[in-house]
């Protein structure tokens, strides 16, 4: 993996990670590196319109947007991205910008030249309405993921799992997006999630199986993610799309993922926990069965 995640290496007096068992803390109150390869650093408004928030370098917004970097210049030189701001010979590009190339990724998908996705942007910006485009789809997408990610060495991954832990396993995790590798380092997305793997290899559950379940987990996740947002779609946005919604619908739009949030995952905690009590007591009963 090539981009930057800029993470503590301990190189300015702060702990990357513990080898005593425990997982990776940060002690300097400084924020969790992200894992979009943006840097946690803040801009000041610019060219770019981008105000506080992530910046990304050329690589990394290609990469955070899942475009390749000759379509980003390309769509630049067509007049579709704006130009980044510049430090020195350093051009940042900011969260914006990586709103806009989804947008044309989405508008690519559907169908849309490059030529009217051009004309309908300049539309849209000459009518006032891209920005509460962009920021619709800002609504939309952020805050699903709230997980603080963990960098530490491939030395200290390998003393924290012990013998448990394979260079078969750190590649199956890997490919499951559990972590990511640049070089001698390692980024588990999830501190949470580590604990967890942790704790459940500390029992004597093999990792080889925990990412199973992992596999597992994900592919009913998504199809659960696909039956909520397909309800979403039929029943708040519509059959029409955003095409023909006003401000204000695109406004009711926003809150209603707003409020959605929450409830999606109350909605699947309680009814995992619910099979959960109702599983572990059958087996229970039958252990009891077995040993009376």
């Amino acid at each position: 993996m090539s981009s930057q995640v800029r993470e503590d290496d301990g190189t300015d007096g702060s702990r990357p990670g513990r080898t005593d068992g425990s997982t990776p803390s940060r002690t300097d109150g400084s924020r969790p590196g992200r894992t979009d390869g943006s840097t946690p650093s803040r801009t000041d408004a610019g060219a770019d319109g981008a105000g506080d928030g992530p910046r990304y370098r050329r690589e990394d917004l290609a990469r955070a947007a899942g475009v390749k970097v000759r379509n980003l210049r390309y769509y630049q030189e067509r007049g579709l991205l704006p130009p980044p701001r510049r430090e020195g010979r350093i051009a940042w590009y900011s969260a914006d910008h990586l709103t806009r190339l989804r947008l044309i990724s989405d508008l690519l998908g559907r169908g849309y030249t490059v030529n009217g996705i051009a004309e309908l942007l300049h539309a849209w910006e000459a009518g006032g309405g891209l920005s509460q485009l962009l920021g619709f789809e800002r609504a939309m997408t952020r805050d699903w993921v709230n997980e603080e990610p963990v960098t530490m060495s491939l030395a200290e991954l390998r003393r924290l799992f012990g013998p448990a832990g394979t260079a078969e396993d750190t590649r199956r995790a890997a490919e499951l997006g559990y972590v990511r590798i640049d070089g001698d380092r390692v980024t588990h997305r999830s501190r949470r999630l580590l604990e967890a793997t942790l704790t459940l290899v500390r029992q004597g559950v093999p990792l080889a199986e925990i990412l199973d379940a992992g596999d597992f987990v994900q592919t009913q996740a998504a199809a659960v993610a696909d039956r909520f947002v397909g309800l979403f779609r039929r029943h708040v946005i519509g059959p029409d799309g955003l095409e023909r919604l006003s401000a204000t619908q695109l406004d009711h739009v926003s809150d209603a993922v707003a409020a959605l949030r929450p409830v999606a995952g109350e909605v699947v905690a309680s009814e995992f926990a619910r099979a959960m009590a109702q599983r572990v007591e059958a087996e229970v009963a039958e252990l009891l069965r077995k040993k009376a």
